[in-house]
Parts: C-alpha cells; structure tokens; sequence
C-alpha cells in the first residue's frame, strides 16, 4: 500500500508556485469553516502541503476527517507529548513555512494578542509569532462583533506584532471571510521570493473597444488573463506594480488599477504612467485593438438601414512606449493565428527589432488551450541575441513566472 495519501495526487496540479511549502492552516469555529477543506486543496494544487489545526469549536461544525481527507496529512485536534504546536510552528527543520489562520473568530484574535495559548490553534500561533514564522490571519464573524472596539484593537494589536490580516468583506450583516482565491493569493505572495524588491513594474492586461455608437462596439476575446499573471507574481515578487486594464475582471492583487476602455485610453494611460513615473519594467501583455472607426456616432444607430464603416490603423502602443522611456526594460506580446513554430518566432522577431524593446513574447492562437480565454498557454521568448526560449504548456502564472526570470537575468539583477 502507498504511504502517499491518494488527496496528495492534486499537489502542483495547477502550479510549482510554492512547491514544497509547508503550510499549517488553522481552522476556527465560524461557519466559515466550511471552506476550509477548499483553501486547503487550491493551496495543493498550487504546490503547497498543508497541515490542518482545529479547535473545539471547529470540530463542531466540520469533522477532522474531512481536513485529512482534503489535505492527506493527519489532523492535529488536540496537544499531545507530540508537542505539534512547536513541531509546526518553531520555524526550523520540519515545521511549517507560513501559519494561514482561516477563519479566525474574534476570540481566537483576542488570545493571540494576549498571548493565551488554549487551544491548538492559539498554541500554534504563540510558537510561531515567537518564533518569527510568516502568520496570515483571516477573520471571520458577525459584523457586529468585528466593529467591537476591542475586536479591531486586538486586529490591530497583532498586526503590530507582523500578523498579516486580510480583512474581511462588510455585506449582509456579517464580516465575511475573503473569496478562496483572495486567500491562497496571498497566501502565495507570502512565500514567494522577494527578488523583484523594490522594482516598479507596469503591466498591461486585457482587451480594448472601439465604438460604433454609444452602445455598439468591436473587441477581441482577450480575458487578461495572461496580464493579470504578470501583474500577480510581479507584486508576489516584491514589486510595485501598477497594471493598466482592458474592460475584464480583476481579482484581487497588490496592484495598484488603472481601468480603461478604448486603445486610445490605454495609450494615453501608458504614456501618462511612463511621462509621470520612473519604471523598470513594462510588460505589455494586453491585446488593444490594431484597428478603430473613423467615426463614433452618438446615441444608437437605427438598425433599419444599412450603415457604411471605416476602420483605420492606430498607433502601436508598443512602439511610443520605448521611445518615450528608453531606460525601461519592455516584454512585448505577439499574438499569431495558425503559424508554424518558424514563422511564429520569425514575426516575432521582426516585431522585436522594428519596436526596439528587449524582449517579445508569442504564441500561437490556433491551438487549443492557448491564449484568449485559456487558463493556461505555450510560448515563445524572443530576444535581440541568442536562440528563442520556448516555454512549453504551463498555466498562464507560470508562464509569467519564467518570464520574469528571464527578464531578471537579462537585466542583471541575479
């Protein structure tokens, strides 16, 4: 019989982000409980091996079967001679890399601010704020308990002592706990190197519009996805990043968003950034339309006659935002459509001399699981000197992973 828990098979499933991290999660008694098991497995999937701690009250509202179940680890319930609050949370050999307390209740706040250690969660924290060991807290309760002023001082308190709290979301009455995305993000930029320090980073993402009426437009199916990647692990990295956005969602991130519309906009956003502040690095992920009308009308055109349309090229983003800021590192993006891997790497050659940026990203849209709307894409990288890097089917944040490396090489910063 294996001595791998079958739950284990999912670990870096999605990503090696954090691969080989330890992650002890604690897991108080607030009904947010119940999505523990899936913060639990989202932090697998993304390489992570998690450990689940349980208080009483937890046990109450979701049985430590089914944290091991989700995590394949076994479930510290209680404190034995094991001593598993330092065994986790000592921060040497075999203990945890980060404590993720999700949900955390107002009274275990109030005792890790105090220093009470009563149930195995609080012992694990007392161990691991002594210790100096990452601690992520993510609260959870009714908001009248959160507004307690006691409660938000005991927040603070802990913040004080390096506590990372994510706060909640204020709707409905309660202090809810953040999205399961929100919470593994951070989780994820809490143990990611931090070798983009002090870098300024902008990042374009998403599509562009161009408007036939006040209501009718043309765009392309881009989702940002692949630019939100680049925005995300820039900031996990330690970065300032501010990321300039297409019409598309954007989760949650350390960024700073600058929203737009038409590829005019995103120009203009651009060159204000550039003009204004001082950036080492543009990532120009986004797919602005090549192509607008001449002509905007106002209101809604009558669909009982036919309409005459002009389309004309604009300028190339890419293109002003070298010569308007020589000193920043550019990655361009190229999209193509049924290319073979020559021609592919040939056009984006060619876009990369005629911009003069330092490096161009291409893919290639006609295959599947690639580019607009994929979770995941393959691409090349193309520089002025040296053979092209090709990066094979990876998800679109482990893309933008490799590519910073690159780029941190190339720049001479390792």
């Amino acid at each position: 019989m294996s001595e791998i828990h079958p739950s284990k098979d999912i670990i870096g499933s999605k990503s090696r982000l954090i691969w080989g991290k330890k992650i002890a999660l604690g897991i108080c008694g607030s009904v947010a409980c119940v999505k523990a098991p899936g913060i639990a497995r989202e932090l697998m999937r993304h390489g992570g091996d998690v450990w689940a701690v349980m208080t009483d009250a937890a046990q109450q509202l979701i049985s430590p079967a089914l944290m091991e179940w989700a995590t394949g680890n076994a479930v510290v319930t209680k404190l034995t001679g094991g001593i598993e609050h330092v065994a986790l949370g000592y921060a040497g050999e075999g203990s945890a890399d980060l404590v993720l307390i999700a949900p955390a209740t107002a009274n275990t706040i109030g005792k890790i601010a105090t220093g009470i250690d009563d149930t195995p969660v609080t012992s694990l924290a007392t161990t691991a704020v002594g210790a100096g060991l990452p601690i992520i807290v993510a609260p959870a309760m009714h908001a009248s308990m959160y507004r307690h002023p006691a409660v938000l001082e005991n927040i603070r308190k802990i913040q004080s002592m390096g506590v990372q709290i994510l706060l909640p979301e204020l709707s409905e009455g309660k202090a809810k706990l953040l999205e399961d995305d929100a919470i593994v993000e951070e989780t994820i930029a809490a143990l990611r190197p931090k070798d983009m320090s002090g870098l300024r980073v902008l990042v374009t993402s998403g599509p562009t519009r161009s408007y036939m009426d006040s209501i009718r437009y043309i765009t392309n199916p881009s989702s940002g996805k692949m630019g939100n990647a680049f925005a995300a692990e820039a900031a996990a990295r330690g970065a300032e990043v501010t990321i300039i956005a297409g019409p598309i969602s954007i989760p949650r991130m350390r960024a700073r968003v600058i929203s737009v519309s038409t590829t005019q906009e995103m120009r203009d956003a651009v060159i204000s950034e550039l003009s204004s502040s001082a950036y080492d690095l543009l990532v120009m992920a986004a797919a602005p339309l090549d192509f607008e009308f001449d002509h905007r009308f106002d209101g809604k055109l009558s669909s009982a006659s036919p309409v005459d349309l002009r389309l004309v090229p604009v300028p190339k983003i890419l293109d002003e935002a070298k010569r308007l800021s020589p000193r920043t590192f550019v990655i361009g993006f190229k999209a193509e459509y049924g290319l073979a891997k020559e021609d592919l790497v040939s056009r984006a050659m060619a876009r990369l001399v005629g911009s003069g940026c330092e490096m161009m990203v291409t893919n290639e849209l006609s295959l599947p699981d690639r580019g607009f709307g994929s979770e995941t894409n393959e691409t090349y990288v193309v520089f002025p000197d040296g053979s092209p890097f090709h990066i094979p089917l990876k998800t679109k944040r482990e893309v933008a992973s490799q590519v910073l490396d690159i780029y941190l090489r190339r720049s001479k910063r390792c």
